[in-house]
């Protein structure tokens, strides 16, 4: 995957660039571009994002809270691994709060907020992934996820399902050329798109219960 250049002209600002730096890694960590374990180079990381160094170390201590990266003294900054024993743990906390933010997100949207969810649901329902392009799977899959989050209106809730999303993810990432049919579990989405966007709390809530439970079943069932 190619990594974006983070342009200084578009970002002025240490905290500007950080923060765009701070995504273009933490989507190489996630979707294991970055291979868990791999040492982290600073100085290659500045040079091919096209910043300095102190907003990518700026970016790696952020990384580091999301429990993607982990420091140790006179060692270096690596990838965190990617363990499968912790789907059980990672799998509870989203079964708590997934489908409270579905039902949240149902309440709350805002009239454009709405428009946007039912016209993502449009789009992923014409969507036809490939098994050999699991990227665009990943891709598509955290962009409706993180729709959904914003749409609760709740950043702390947001960024807590952010953070855990992002680590269920990384395990999806070791199984998923074993994984069939990735574009039925996307398209699982756009029933629970069109039951926010029209305020369906209740269904939204167990539509988001219903697919945690396929996607755990999905990774258990090839490892």
């Amino acid at each position: 995957m190619t990594i974006e250049v983070v342009r200084q002209d578009a970002a002025p600002g240490t905290a500007s660039l950080a923060n765009r730096a701070y995504e273009a890694i933490r989507q190489r960590l996630i979707l294991l571009d970055i291979r868990p374990g791999d040492p982290i180079n600073d100085v290659a990381l500045a040079a091919e994002l096209g910043v300095g160094r102190t907003p990518v170390r700026e970016a790696l201590k952020r990384l580091e809270t999301d429990h993607l990266v982990i420091s140790y003294p006179r060692r270096g900054t690596f990838a965190t691994a990617v363990d499968v024993t912790e789907l059980g743990a990672i799998s509870d906390i989203r079964r708590l709060l997934e489908p409270h933010a579905a039902r949240r997100a149902a309440e709350n949207a805002s009239r454009s907020m709405r428009d946007r969810l039912r016209a993502q649901a449009r789009h992923i329902r014409g969507l036809d992934v490939s098994p050999d392009d699991p990227e665009t799977f990943l891709t598509e899959d955290m962009a409706v996820h993180r729709l959904i989050y914003a749409a609760t209106g709740n950043p702390h809730l947001e960024d807590v399902l952010i953070r855990y999303d992002n680590l269920a993810t990384r395990i999806w990432c070791l199984v998923i050329e074993r994984l069939p049919d990735l574009g039925q579990h996307i398209r699982e989405h756009s029933a629970l798109l069109e039951a926010i966007a029209e305020g369906e709390a209740a269904t939204a809530e167990t539509l988001t219960a219903e697919h945690l439970a396929h996607f755990e079943d999905a990774i258990r069932g090839v490892l």
